[in-house]
């Protein structure tokens, strides 16, 4: 048995332990990276290095920054100003969210943008005494939304546009991707807002509890008491600080940096304590992101990507209208991306939609955009994108909370893209 076809059964072996959780998920991460060392597919010491991948450090440095806005009152406080401009209902902070962080995440890391915004949305929860289940899977879902509308906004658009460059074609121009980006982020935003929200659980949920003030610090509605001024003050600007590095996108202050740097201060400050850093980070986002990263590897290094990708296009039959070979690789790119790196999906498929396109004599341009906005759309799995991880253990969500929310939302985003696709990128 081939190293791909191994890496295929342990990968149906993880998404039925997801889909059932018979076990925690974080135990089937770890041992699905486990399996994969022990069968030789991926070098053992490749197996735990997803604890020392920078997005976890980045992780578990906005837990602590959120847990620094809590013990202040900060998160409170904010949260009780928006609720006051939104209003209290719970599309209109869901639209604004989505806005915000699709905004945000068109220019810089849409991993950023959902740890800055989580504290705050936490704490807009905790003001407006409604449930964050009802509205951290939208945030992450919005930042995902907002990485299509620019050429920077997620690496497999850079992969899209580097593709078409190496063959000779004209790449994609920064903002030509907002032709499409744009009205997948309106289309996203109107169906959770009307439709998607129904499939979100309705749990209540203790916002950040993990992060919670101590019982001495909190009042009778378990929130902060008013807490320090200055420490609150420090913590915002902090907070502020972080955000605004993370958009600079600094070459010698990486995301990861700017985070820890933030919860460190914080803790010497005494904004929060060491101990209360320690709890307020989720080990089970930490676990099962940095188990998966093993499994996205071996993905794509033992062919088990390929092999799935020509399997879907043989079925298409040698000459496919251009139409319904667009339609294949936006859902084959988005199929992939739910468990595997998005830039390793669009690695893996952007040189075969552009072989084929080249061999059907149509235009590449739609076809390497179908894959790039497929990549994007990582909304079924906790595991697919980074912010969907990092709401996870915050929002209290099962891995099946997020089929439900989150495959109307892939075939909207399918809708928008057959109908803007062929307009704007003739074949």
């Amino acid at each position: 048995m081939s190293p791909a076809e191994q890496t295929l059964i342990v990968l149906a072996v993880v998404a039925i332990l997801f889909f059932t959780e018979v076990i925690p998920l974080a135990v089937t991460s770890m041992g699905a990276a486990i399996t994969l060392g022990l069968l030789g597919i991926i070098p053992t010491k490749q197996v735990f290095s997803g604890l020392a991948n920078s997005t976890v450090v980045l992780f578990a440095g906005m837990f602590v920054v959120g847990a620094a806005m809590f013990h202040t009152g900060l998160a409170q406080r904010i949260g009780e100003t928006v609720v006051r401009k939104v209003g209290t209902g719970e599309n209109r902070l869901m639209a604004a969210s989505m806005i915000i962080a699709a905004m945000l995440s068109a220019v810089c890391s849409n991993t950023g943008t959902t740890a800055a915004l989580l504290p705050v949305i936490l704490g807009i929860c905790a003001a407006n005494n409604t449930s964050s289940s009802r509205q951290l899977m939208p945030l992450a879902f919005g930042a995902g939304l907002g990485g299509t509308i620019t050429l920077v906004g997620t690496p497999p658009n850079i992969i899209a546009s580097a593709a078409l460059k190496e063959a000779g074609f004209a790449p994609f121009s920064f903002f030509e991707f907002a032709w499409a980006g744009i009205p997948l982020t309106i289309v996203g935003v109107l169906y959770m807002v009307t439709i998607g929200k129904r499939f979100l659980p309705k749990t209540s949920v203790e916002p950040l509890a993990s992060a919670a003030p101590a019982k001495d610090d909190t009042d009778k509605q378990g929130r902060a008491k008013s807490g320090d001024p200055k420490r609150m003050l420090l913590t915002a600007l902090v907070l502020t600080t972080v955000v605004i590095v993370m958009m600079l996108n600094l070459k010698r202050v990486p995301l990861e940096m700017a985070a820890v740097s933030g919860a460190l201060i914080l803790v010497v400050t005494g904004c929060v304590k060491e101990q209360d850093a320690y709890r307020s980070i989720d080990w089970v986002t930490i676990f099962l992101f940095a188990g998966m990263m093993p499994v996205a590897s071996a993905l794509d290094k033992s062919g088990a990507g390929r092999m799935i990708a020509d399997f879907v296009i043989s079925l298409m039959g040698d000459q496919p209208s251009p139409m319904l070979l667009t339609i294949a690789l936006f859902m084959l790119s988005c199929i992939l991306t739910q468990f595997m790196s998005n830039t390793a999906s669009a690695a893996v498929l952007c040189p075969i939609g552009l072989s084929i396109a080249q061999g059907m004599q149509i235009s590449p341009h739609a076809v390497l955009m179908a894959i790039a906005l497929g990549a994007s759309c990582a909304f079924m799995t906790p595991v697919g994108t980074p912010p969907n991880t990092l709401v996870l253990g915050p929002g209290k969500y099962r891995f099946t909370d997020y089929i439900k929310a989150g495959t109307g939302l892939v075939l909207v985003s399918l809708a928008v893209v057959v109908f803007i696709l062929p307009i704007v990128w003739p074949f």
